[in-house]
């Protein structure tokens, strides 16, 4: 695991605010273009697999990966139907939206099943889910990943840093390959494949 943070020593070599930010919109470029065009070609497979299918995508994740995770229900689900008029859309589904459930979960038996207990819920044969983690070490992603695992499902994730334990277990992952600790760089760019799906999409579908 890398140790060392690019993002200090940008800070520590620049001369200005400026100077630092198109250091680390640098930094940004070289970790986006790192990331495996197979992997990437797989993703928008599995999406438009789900959409056609009817089947839904539930997406989780914690802290800043769990904004994204909204923000993908957003811009995959509503947006492209605004966008294209599409009668079949996505069916995608943040479990990090319901703050009575989550708080419900995390009281009565621990924040670690807040989104197994919610999978066990709503989750449907042929449904696939995507895990958004920078250190892919979650113990709540991990728990629901190894029982959607048992349900024969499909596990995709949006990782950083060295993978974690999510790498192995995912079916498909994108990696973004940074230094340990980076959250903000990872997180950026997990967001930044989110717009780059929903742009894909809204001009793919109207086709």
């Amino acid at each position: 695991m890398k140790e060392s943070s690019q993002i200090n020593y940008y800070y520590n070599n620049s001369s200005s605010p400026a100077d630092f930010a198109r250091q680390y919109f640098d930094y940004l470029n070289k970790v986006l273009n790192k990331i495996d065009d197979k992997s990437l070609n797989k993703l928008f497979k599995e999406f438009e697999d789900a959409r056609s299918k009817g089947k839904t995508i539930f997406v989780l994740g914690n802290g800043g990966s769990s904004t994204t995770a909204t923000t993908m229900a957003n811009d995959i689900g509503f947006d492209i139907i605004k966008k294209t008029g599409i009668d079949k859309p996505f069916k995608i589904h943040a479990l990090t939206d319901n703050n009575a459930v989550i708080t419900a979960i995390s009281n009565d038996i621990g924040y670690e099943e807040v989104f197994l207990n919610q999978l066990k819920i709503h989750y449907r044969k042929g449904d696939k889910i995507l895990l958004i983690s920078a250190s892919g070490n979650s113990e709540n992603l991990i728990l629901a990943a190894k029982w959607v695992k048992k349900q024969k499902g499909k596990i995709i994730s949006f990782l950083g840093f060295d993978g974690g334990k999510l790498k192995k277990i995912s079916d498909l992952n994108i990696h973004i390959d940074t230094n340990n600790g980076e959250y903000g760089p990872v997180e950026d760019c997990h967001l930044i494949i989110n717009h780059v799906m929903a742009h894909w999409f809204q001009m793919y579908l109207k086709k």
